[in-house]
């Protein structure tokens, strides 16, 4: 539980109860991701806005067994493996009639927006509609990794790639290297850039030959670019890099404003897409890892238990962890 800045611990809680259309989930594993260490810091915008409080329970990023159903969910779900989708919509406006449930004004977020607790525990409520079922070939490092690869996914798919494509992609951490897994079942000719010696080893590891640092990025042209980056400066600076008539794609979140020079996007025929949750990329990713295209285990560096995850939160490396960008949780350790 989270219950200010810096401020975590783990703490006994009621178990939850199926109420009407939810089900309780044995959470087996949950990822920790950069939203989660923003609340952890105090930095997450949702805390200034009023659509977030402490305390507060994290984790949106997981799978688990349904081990018990409320009214009017089929007997069926019980003991199947689910992971979920983290946008909870009120399910009456237009957006969420019209399947746009992720941008709808009044949504939850679960372990995020409207004080619906996440998966950093024993046990998770989730509505029946947020419900996705994995099959057998999806283990549970690879299922809480559904709801990251999912934006990931959209990001590629707003990229419009094909064979042959080049794509540049900004920011070699978690999102950034599953969007080049899926570029690259695209048969794109996938090029990373960063900042980080050991991020950008780290992707080579993974048979990205071209990863590079800012002032080793080649001089050719990009058929696409996607920030996938914190930095105000970034999109501005890809928006240099794209062909003319290609495609910016913007994933990444900055602190502050980002300035692009409207002009540039308009003289040079670019499409900029902004990408905002995984809702809509949840099967595809599940249906991509389950085929084998994409595997992204190597991402996790390692899994801890409960009481360490405060230790990750303030971004302490365990022990014998590996050079990953991602960090697991099992409630049940």
């Amino acid at each position: 539980m989270l219950s200010g800045p810096g401020q975590a611990a783990v703490m006994d809680v009621a178990a939850p109860v199926a109420d009407a259309g939810q089900v309780v989930v044995d959470v087996e594993r949950a990822g920790v991701c950069g939203t989660d260490v923003e609340f952890f810091t105090g930095e997450m915008a949702y805390l200034h806005d009023g659509h977030a409080a402490y305390p507060m329970r994290l984790g949106h990023e997981w799978c688990g067994t349904v081990s018990s159903v409320g009214t009017g969910v089929e007997k069926s779900w019980l003991g199947r493996r689910v992971t979920g989708d983290t946008m909870l919509g009120c399910r009456r406006c237009g957006r969420c009639r019209s399947g746009r449930q992720h941008v709808c004004e009044h949504r939850c977020e679960i372990g995020i927006r409207g004080g619906w607790a996440g998966a950093l525990a024993e046990q998770l409520l989730v509505p029946l509609s947020a419900l996705r079922a994995l099959p057998e070939q999806i283990d549970v490092v690879t299922g809480a990794l559904v709801e990251p690869g999912g934006n990931a996914l959209r990001a590629v798919q707003a990229a419009h790639l094909s064979a042959g494509v080049r794509v540049l992609i900004w920011g070699p951490g978690s999102i950034g290297l599953l969007a080049a897994a899926f570029a690259a079942a695209e048969g794109a000719e996938v090029h990373l850039v960063g900042a980080e010696p050991v991020s950008l080893a780290f992707a080579r590891s993974l048979g990205y030959e071209h990863a590079w640092s800012v002032p080793d990025l080649p001089k050719v042209s990009f058929d696409a670019v996607i920030d996938a980056t914190s930095g105000a400066d970034v999109p501005r600076a890809a928006l240099e890099l794209v062909e003319p008539g290609g495609r910016l794609v913007l994933i990444g979140i900055s602190g502050q404003p980002s300035n692009v020079d409207t002009r540039r996007l308009v003289l040079k025929d670019v499409t900029a897409v902004g990408i905002l949750s995984a809702s809509p990329g949840l099967v595809g990713a599940i249906n991509q890892y389950a085929s084998g295209a994409v595997d992204p285990r190597p991402l996790v560096a390692a899994t801890v238990g409960l009481e360490q995850t405060k230790d990750v939160l303030a971004g302490m490396r365990p022990p014998g962890a590996g050079a990953g960008p991602k960090f697991h949780v099992d409630p049940r350790r």
